[in-house]
């Protein structure tokens, strides 16, 4: 009998262990298969958000096109420079909401101005970045530096200045782009940028194709200061408060007493390029959307980036 039992013993453990994994195969199966239907359902609604998104930016190429018909220029007390309102998205089997911004990248220092159509150096717009940094409080031999990583030539400007012979030293070792950048955070790359540094400066920078004016009805209060060595805090206190958020009424008049005649030709009250920021929430899914706009003479409005997450 006894062989019996231990025959009957090593079945019995036999199957206790065949059901101990079988169990735990149903439980991995179960487990994995919760897992893909959360993927499946993620990936559903970012491609529902990003939908959203472009929907969202369709509006506001119309939006900016009527604006140009109704008004000959732009300021903060225009519809466009508001926040968006909080759009519901309803669907049978999809609910959230869409928000976001619109904001008037001529009323920023353009970054690309600081070399000319031909690559090179344009010296008055390197003093006018080197005034904006002082503002902020930052090195201003970065203007130099900056200047040096989009010019054509391959030279380390003199004083403040850095090419290859610098980029290739770091780890991991790069080059400098030696062009024109389609975003502002092209520049965490250059010798001395931190990443306080970027984050103090992006508010009151863009990369914008080179050329472009300042819209004085939009521009932050250091980029104003930064027009001139001669603008101080008060005067630029005057002028936010000239202009309210219906603009200033005569740019030239308001500005000639304050500013160089250079000056006066680099500064307006209208805009071609915008930031589109639209964030779109479904369920725990966040899609963040950023498009800029171009805005012709003629009306057309076109996006020439776009980008999730962060420009």
């Amino acid at each position: 009998m006894k062989p019996r039992r231990r025959e009957a013993g090593v079945a019995l453990i036999t199957a206790l262990l065949i059901v101990a994994l079988l169990g735990s195969l149903a439980a991995t199966l179960t487990w994995d298969n919760g897992l893909d239907v959360r993927r499946t359902m993620t990936m559903l609604y970012h491609d529902e958000g990003a939908q959203a998104a472009y929907g969202a930016e369709s509006w506001v190429l119309s939006l900016l096109r009527d604006d140009l018909a109704d008004s000959d220029t732009d300021h903060l007390g225009e519809f466009w420079a508001q926040e968006l309102p909080v759009l519901p998205i309803e669907s049978d089997t999809i609910q959230g909401v869409l928000f976001g911004e619109i904001t008037d990248l001529q009323g920023r220092f353009n970054v690309n101005n600081l070399v000319d159509a031909n690559g090179a150096i344009n010296e008055s717009a390197v003093e006018q970045f080197q005034r904006l940094l002082n503002v902020l409080e930052l090195d201003p031999r970065l203007a130099g530096i900056a200047a040096d990583w989009i010019d054509a030539d391959q030279e380390p400007n003199f004083p403040d200045g850095a090419e290859d012979s610098i980029y290739t030293g770091n780890v991991p070792p790069y080059r400098a782009p030696n062009h024109p950048i389609s975003t502002v955070y092209d520049l965490a790359g250059i010798d001395g940028m931190d990443k306080v540094t970027l984050d103090t400066l992006v508010p009151h920078i863009a990369a914008l194709p080179g050329g472009t004016d300042i819209n004085v009805n939009t521009a932050t209060p250091a980029v104003l200061q930064s027009l001139d060595e001669n603008m101080s805090p008060g005067t630029v206190s005057g002028l936010i408060e000239e202009r309210a958020e219906q603009g200033f009424a005569d740019v030239e008049q308001s500005f000639s007493t304050v500013v160089s005649a250079d000056v006066l030709d680099d500064i307006g009250e209208t805009s071609n390029y915008f930031q589109l920021r639209v964030v779109v929430q479904i369920a725990t899914v966040r899609v963040t959307f950023f498009s800029i706009l171009q805005r012709a003479d003629s009306g057309d409005v076109v996006p020439i980036l776009r980008s999730f997450g962060t420009l």
